[in-house]
Parts: structure tokens; C-alpha cells; sequence
């Protein structure tokens, strides 16, 4: 029987921010060993038995991004392997996401296909472990079960929902617990945590949203049958229709189906699993000093004690301080007592409130062609540095506010500027004057670099008229 790992990957993941942000949001997060919670998850389903393809489904937005984490993590090792995609315009919630992952397997490899569905941030540390909760997961979702995986827990935690169970029967799905309550479950020994993770025939699901959320699974379909499918060599992409996605009802799978469904059955695990939901449980994965601080980076200390600092930009530091998280990017920097580690959560939704970029970019913006980084902005210049990807082309374009001055420090440009198209090689420049078309190519076989320097009254990246674009956004 055919195995798909589905990864969910979505969130905001805003109490890691300023790391995470709206278009770089959690599962993108590198961890110390360089890899990425979402690059850890598809390593984690792709090494797994009798995988037909591996399915994420993400918004539109972080398609280019999602699919580079990919490449770059699979090279060597899944070569090969067919990566499909269902690319949402806009979240609503996991019952959605699944709905229309089951109708993509079951449509593509019939509805007796397995699924395994997966978090895109979270981590779990022990693969053997985890590969032998997934067999049991199978064994059960073959006898027709929807099986969720229940965490054995080690703490009082209340940022959890809890499952009480009975060996793999589940009794009952409770809510985010108080401390006392917490402190009762763990004593008891018949709780686990709710790891948001699912097993199942796509035919069971697709059967259970039948009759116990029909309205998601009507609409959910209907989307689909309006939706764009493209297929290339080893990848499959639905674009899912704004317009009938935003039909579909909003709501999580745990309320549609699991918390309803008579048919659920839970795989007790010890798998060494965290959602890594703040940034204490980030600096939980790096070894202490013999002062208790945790230090991912390039820092000088004094007279500090039980303090986890990130940085990867600069060095910082710090004297004569304890108990506190600091992480530095170079565009913000985040100060916080250990102890209020969950209210970074406000920092972000206030930044967002305002508009303030920092809620959604990071300095260093991914296209589908590639990046740009802000190295310096200012009332009437702007300076980028651009990274294309061989082979990879920006929209033939116009700006009416703004000339761009382009230096190539690296590779090969071919230009298009007005009547003109030229080539542009390494240490040569060439001027784009505000009004002018062009496009930007990178006809080679190796990265593009080059620097962009901005000029005029008005340099906000909304000053852009798209005529031909390879990637959809005219």
C-alpha cells in the first residue's frame, strides 16, 4: 500500500519572530545544525518505507521558497522522488488542507492510499522511534482507522491540547488545560499530548468529512475541479481559485472530524518530539556553558547566566545580565525575559497591526527567480543586492518613479532596456532609466549576482507595471 507524506505548511509562527516573519514564517527557521524544521520534515517522511510521492500543502506565496528548501535538503540522497504541491491563495485552517489533500491522493493513487500527514514545524529528534509509531500508525489506519499520534508527556505543559486515552483507543480530545489540570494529567498517566500529526486511508477521511463536515468537503472539491494543474518531471501543482477556496469553510481538523469521529485511534509515542513554540524551546536544543547560556553565534559574555542569544550577523554582547532571550537579525533585534518567552507573540501582532514590514520581510526577500537583500534604504536611494538563479528571468517591466543603476559582481546579465538587449558581464554596468521596459536574465549556468542602486522621488517596491511574467503575476 502506498505511503504520501502531506506536510501542512503554514503559520505565522510569531513567537520565534523577528526570525519568523509572514513570508518566512516558522517552518523556514534554520536550526544550529543549518538545516530547517521543513527541511527536517520532508527528510523525515521521504526516508520512510514504500513513499509513492511526498504532498505539501502551503500558500502560493512560499511555493519558490518551499520547493528550493526541497532541493536543496534532497539532492544527494532522493533524487527521484516526485514532490506535488497544493498551493493555497489564503489560510483556512487544517480541516481545508487535509480535505483537499485527500481528494489529490485519492484521485492520483486511489482512495486506499496511506497518508501521513506532518507538521511542518515541528522537530522530532528520534527518526527510529518515529518510523516505528508510523508503522503502528499503518497497521491501524489499514483496519480503517483515523489515528492521531499522542505525545507521552514529561511536563505539566499547558500550551498543549491533551488526548486521554486507553492503550490505542481514545477516550476523549480535551482543550488546553490549566496548570492543575496539566499537573492531574501527568499524574494520572492516561494523557498525551495532541501532536497534530494523523494517520489514515485517504478513502476513511475522505468518508468521515463525508458525514461529519460535509460542507468543507463539497466546497473543498469544488475548488479543486476550478483550480490550475500543472505537472513537470517529478513535481504535481494545484493552484487552488481564490475565489472558490474562499467558499470553503473555516475550521480545524480536530474539530471537524477527530473530536466528532467514532472511528479515531491514538499511537502513544515517545519520539522525541517538540513543536518548538518558543524561543526557550529553541535554546532547549543547544548545550548549556557552566553559566546556563545558550549561544547560537558569535558573542562576548560577562558576568552572564542562564541566557540564550542568537546571532549570525554581527557579535553582540553582553554584561552583567541573566534570565534573558536576545536575538539579533539585521533588521531587528528582540530583547525578552526567559519567562515571558510566549509574549513575542505581541510584538508581532502589533507590528503587524501598524503595517510595519517587519511583521512580513526579512531584508533578504525570496522571488521565484531568486532573492534580493536591502543593504541600505534611504528618502531617495535604495541599494540592493540581487542573487538570480541560472536560467531564471524577472518580469519584463516598468517603473514610473524610479531609475535603477546595475552592477553585475558575479555571472552573466542579459538585459532588456527599451529597443535595446545587451549582455552584461562581471565588473560591467548598465543604467535603466524610470520609464524605461526591461528584464533581467540570468542566461547562465551559475548564480547571478549583482547590485542595484535606486534612484528617484518615490522607491516603494508597489511602483512596478508587470508586461510578461514566467511565474503568473501579470
Amino acid at each position: 500500500m502506498k505511503l504520501i507524506p502531506t506536510i501542512l505548511c503554514g503559520g505565522a509562527g510569531s513567537r520565534l519572530w523577528p526570525v519568523s516573519r509572514e513570508y518566512h514564517p516558522k517552518p523556514f527557521i534554520r536550526l544550529a545544525d543549518g538545516q530547517s524544521l521543513l527541511q527536517k520534515a520532508w527528510l523525515r517522511g521521504a526516508a520512510l518505507p514504500d513513499v509513492a510521492e511526498v504532498l505539501t500543502v502551503t500558500n502560493s506565496e512560499l511555493f519558490f521558497k518551499t520547493d528550493d528548501e526541497y532541493r536543496e535538503a534532497g539532492t544527494a540522497t532522493h533524487k527521484g522522488l516526485t514532490n506535488s504541491y497544493i498551493l493555497e491563495p489564503f489560510g483556512r485552517n487544517t480541516a481545508p488542507a487535509i480535505a483537499a489533500a485527500a481528494l489529490h491522493v485519492a484521485a492520483t493513487h486511489g482512495e486506499d492510499a496511506l497518508m501521513l500527514v506532518l507538521a511542518a514545524d515541528h522537530l522530532i529528534s528520534d527518526q527510529t522511534a518515529f518510523a516505528a509509531a508510523v508503522e503502528q500508525a499503518t497497521q491501524l489506519a489499514r483496519q480503517g482507522k483515523l489515528v492521531t499520534f499522542g505525545i507521552e508527556p514529561d511536563a505539566p505543559e499547558t500550551g498543549y491540547g491533551y488526548i486521554e486515552a486507553d492503550g490505542n483507543t481514545v477516550l476523549r480530545f480535551v482543550e488546553k488545560p490549566t496548570l492543575d489540570k496539566a499537573q492531574q494529567y501527568l499524574a494520572s498517566g492516561r494523557y498525551l499530548w495532541n501532536s497534530g500529526m494523523f494517520c489514515f486511508v485517504a478513502g476513511t477521511m475522505l468518508s468521515e468529512m463525508e458525514q461529519l463536515c460535509p460542507a468543507i468537503l463539497t466546497a473543498t472539491r469544488a475548488c479543486i475541479e476550478q483550480s490550475l494543474r500543472t505537472t513537470g518531471k517529478c513535481w504535481n501543482q494545484i493552484e487552488l481559485s481564490p475565489d472558490s477556496f474562499g467558499e470553503v469553510p473555516n475550521d480545524s481538523i480536530d474539530y471537524a472530524v477527530m473530536e466528532k469521529s467514532r472511528n479515531v485511534a491514538v499511537v502513544p509515542c515517545n519520539i522525541g518530539w517538540s513543536d518548538i513554540g518558543s524561543w526557550n524551546a529553541v535554546g532547549d536544543l543547544l548545550e548549556p556553558d557552566k553559566e546556563g547560556n545558550r549561544i547560537d553565534g558569535e558573542v562576548q559574555l560577562h558576568d552572564v547566566n542562564d541566557c540564550y542569544i542568537q546571532s549570525h550577523e554581527r557579535i553582540v554582547g553582553a554584561v552583567g545580565v541573566s534570565n534573558l532571550i536576545i536575538v539579533d537579525t539585521p533588521d531587528a533585534l528582540l530583547v525578552a525575559d526567559r519567562s515571558r518567552a510566549q509574549d513575542v507573540k505581541h510584538l508581532y501582532a502589533s507590528l503587524k497591526s501598524v503595517g510595519h514590514d517587519a511583521h512580513k520581510f526579512h531584508r533578504t526577500v525570496h522571488r521565484p527567480w531568486g532573492t534580493y537583500t536591502v543593504l541600505q534604504d534611504s528618502p531617495r536611494f535604495k541599494i540592493k543586492r540581487i542573487e538570480v538563479k541560472p536560467g531564471a528571468s524577472l518580469s519584463l517591466q516598468m517603473h514610473h518613479h524610479r531609475s535603477e543603476h546595475w552592477i553585475v559582481v558575479s555571472g552573466m546579465a542579459k538585459v532588456v532596456n527599451g529597443d535595446q538587449e545587451l549582455f552584461v558581464g562581471t565588473n560591467e554596468s548598465t543604467y535603466i532609466p524610470a520609464g524605461h521596459k526591461h528584464r533581467l536574465e540570468n542566461p547562465g549556468v551559475v548564480g547571478l549576482v549583482m547590485i542595484e542602486v535606486q534612484s528617484g522621488e518615490y522607491l516603494g517596491e508597489d511602483d512596478i507595471v508587470r508586461f510578461h511574467d514566467n511565474y503568473g503575476r501579470v
